[in-house]
Protein backbone atom coordinates (compact mmCIF):
# COMPACT_ATOMS: atom_id res chain seq x y z
CA UNK A 1 0.00 0.00 0.00
CA UNK A 2 1.78 3.42 -1.00
CA UNK A 3 0.81 7.05 0.14
CA UNK A 4 0.31 9.54 -2.51
CA UNK A 5 -1.10 12.95 -1.19
CA UNK A 6 -2.16 11.53 1.55
CA UNK A 7 -4.67 9.04 -0.19
CA UNK A 8 -3.73 5.05 -0.29
CA UNK A 9 -3.19 3.59 -3.21
CA UNK A 10 -3.58 -0.37 -3.43
CA UNK A 11 -0.71 -1.93 -5.34
CA UNK A 12 -0.95 -4.45 -7.60
CA UNK A 13 1.68 -6.81 -5.82
CA UNK A 14 -0.34 -5.91 -2.59
CA UNK A 15 -3.76 -6.99 -4.32
CA UNK A 16 -1.85 -9.78 -6.09
CA UNK A 17 -0.23 -11.26 -2.55
CA UNK A 18 -3.66 -10.77 -0.73
CA UNK A 19 -5.28 -12.61 -3.27
CA UNK A 20 -2.53 -15.46 -3.13
CA UNK A 21 -3.31 -15.61 0.41
CA UNK A 22 -6.91 -15.62 0.03
CA UNK A 23 -7.40 -18.84 -2.66
CA UNK A 24 -4.42 -20.64 -0.18
CA UNK A 25 -6.27 -20.53 2.59
CA UNK A 26 -9.10 -21.21 0.92
CA UNK A 27 -8.14 -24.26 -0.56
CA UNK A 28 -6.54 -25.50 2.82
CA UNK A 29 -9.67 -24.81 4.60
CA UNK A 30 -11.43 -26.76 2.34
CA UNK A 31 -9.57 -29.41 2.34
CA UNK A 32 -9.83 -29.30 5.56
CA UNK A 33 -13.42 -29.13 6.40
CA UNK A 34 -13.99 -31.69 3.93
CA UNK A 35 -11.77 -33.91 5.04
CA UNK A 36 -9.86 -34.19 8.47
CA UNK A 37 -12.07 -31.99 9.80
CA UNK A 38 -14.55 -34.13 9.33
CA UNK A 39 -13.59 -36.22 12.08
CA UNK A 40 -12.61 -34.48 14.32
CA UNK A 41 -15.88 -32.40 14.37
CA UNK A 42 -17.40 -36.15 14.30
CA UNK A 43 -15.87 -36.58 17.86
CA UNK A 44 -17.10 -33.39 19.00
CA UNK A 45 -20.32 -33.52 20.88
CA UNK A 46 -23.99 -32.77 18.97
CA UNK A 47 -24.14 -29.02 19.91
CA UNK A 48 -20.60 -28.37 19.62
CA UNK A 49 -20.81 -30.58 16.06
CA UNK A 50 -23.17 -27.75 15.36
CA UNK A 51 -20.80 -25.14 16.45
CA UNK A 52 -18.36 -26.40 13.89
CA UNK A 53 -20.62 -26.59 11.05
CA UNK A 54 -21.07 -22.95 11.56
CA UNK A 55 -17.70 -21.81 12.00
CA UNK A 56 -17.18 -23.36 8.89
CA UNK A 57 -19.69 -21.63 6.80
CA UNK A 58 -18.13 -18.44 8.58
CA UNK A 59 -14.70 -19.19 7.45
CA UNK A 60 -16.11 -19.54 3.88
CA UNK A 61 -18.59 -16.22 4.27
CA UNK A 62 -14.96 -14.32 4.89
CA UNK A 63 -12.76 -16.02 2.19
CA UNK A 64 -15.90 -15.29 -0.34
CA UNK A 65 -15.93 -11.35 0.58
CA UNK A 66 -12.24 -11.18 0.59
CA UNK A 67 -11.90 -12.96 -2.71
CA UNK A 68 -14.68 -10.47 -4.32
CA UNK A 69 -13.70 -7.71 -3.17
CA UNK A 70 -9.84 -8.47 -4.18
CA UNK A 71 -11.41 -9.56 -7.85
CA UNK A 72 -12.94 -5.59 -7.76
CA UNK A 73 -9.73 -4.08 -6.80
CA UNK A 74 -8.18 -6.31 -9.76
CA UNK A 75 -10.84 -4.62 -11.85
CA UNK A 76 -10.04 -1.40 -10.94
CA UNK A 77 -6.46 -1.48 -11.98
CA UNK A 78 -7.35 -3.22 -15.19
CA UNK A 79 -9.97 -0.34 -16.08
CA UNK A 80 -12.96 -2.75 -15.83
CA UNK A 81 -14.11 -0.41 -12.90
CA UNK A 82 -13.97 2.87 -11.81
CA UNK A 83 -12.95 3.84 -8.54
CA UNK A 84 -15.97 5.68 -8.51
CA UNK A 85 -17.94 1.94 -8.87
CA UNK A 86 -15.75 0.17 -6.73
CA UNK A 87 -16.85 2.02 -3.62
CA UNK A 88 -20.96 1.54 -4.73
CA UNK A 89 -21.75 -0.53 -1.14
CA UNK A 90 -22.74 -3.80 -3.08
CA UNK A 91 -18.91 -4.29 -4.56
CA UNK A 92 -17.35 -3.36 -0.93
CA UNK A 93 -15.83 -5.82 1.51
CA UNK A 94 -18.86 -7.73 2.30
CA UNK A 95 -20.27 -8.16 5.70
CA UNK A 96 -18.48 -11.20 7.95
CA UNK A 97 -20.23 -12.90 10.71
CA UNK A 98 -18.37 -13.11 14.04
CA UNK A 99 -17.02 -16.41 15.57
CA UNK A 100 -18.27 -17.40 18.61
CA UNK A 101 -15.26 -17.37 21.00
CA UNK A 102 -16.88 -20.11 23.56
CA UNK A 103 -17.44 -22.00 20.50
CA UNK A 104 -14.11 -21.37 19.04
CA UNK A 105 -12.28 -22.64 22.83
CA UNK A 106 -14.03 -25.77 22.49
CA UNK A 107 -12.58 -26.48 18.93
CA UNK A 108 -9.63 -28.59 17.62
CA UNK A 109 -6.65 -26.70 17.07
CA UNK A 110 -6.37 -27.25 13.23
CA UNK A 111 -10.30 -25.76 12.99
CA UNK A 112 -9.04 -22.59 15.31
CA UNK A 113 -6.00 -22.01 12.92
CA UNK A 114 -8.35 -21.94 9.93
CA UNK A 115 -10.59 -19.59 11.41
CA UNK A 116 -8.12 -17.32 13.18
CA UNK A 117 -6.10 -17.24 9.42
CA UNK A 118 -9.69 -16.44 8.29
CA UNK A 119 -10.45 -13.99 10.72
CA UNK A 120 -6.73 -12.01 10.36
CA UNK A 121 -6.96 -11.60 6.66
CA UNK A 122 -10.41 -10.31 7.08
CA UNK A 123 -9.13 -8.04 9.19
CA UNK A 124 -6.78 -6.59 7.18
CA UNK A 125 -8.71 -6.40 3.91
CA UNK A 126 -11.35 -4.67 6.33
CA UNK A 127 -9.26 -2.24 6.93
CA UNK A 128 -7.93 -1.48 3.37
CA UNK A 129 -11.71 -1.08 2.09
CA UNK A 130 -11.85 1.15 5.26
CA UNK A 131 -9.26 3.47 3.64
CA UNK A 132 -9.64 3.08 -0.15
CA UNK A 133 -9.87 6.48 -1.74
CA UNK A 134 -13.34 8.10 -2.64
CA UNK A 135 -14.16 8.49 -5.78
CA UNK A 136 -12.06 8.36 -8.86
CA UNK A 137 -8.90 10.05 -8.83
CA UNK A 138 -8.13 13.31 -9.91
CA UNK A 139 -9.38 14.17 -13.12
CA UNK A 140 -7.02 14.67 -15.95
CA UNK A 141 -5.36 17.68 -16.72
CA UNK A 142 -7.15 18.69 -20.01
CA UNK A 143 -10.47 18.41 -17.96
CA UNK A 144 -9.43 20.28 -15.17
CA UNK A 145 -7.80 23.66 -17.37
CA UNK A 146 -11.15 23.01 -19.54
CA UNK A 147 -13.08 23.61 -16.27
CA UNK A 148 -10.81 26.93 -14.85
CA UNK A 149 -11.41 27.97 -18.22
CA UNK A 150 -14.84 27.91 -18.42
CA UNK A 151 -15.39 29.09 -14.53
CA UNK A 152 -12.98 32.31 -15.77
CA UNK A 153 -15.58 33.59 -18.71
Amino acid sequence: MAQDDGRIQLTPKLIGSLYTEAMVLADEARSYFDRQGRDERDALDPILRVGFSCESLKVTTRLMHIIAWLLTQRAVEAGELSALQARRPARRLGEAPESDEAVLERLPDSARALIDASRDLYARVQRLDDVAPEGDPQASPARSLLSRLERSL
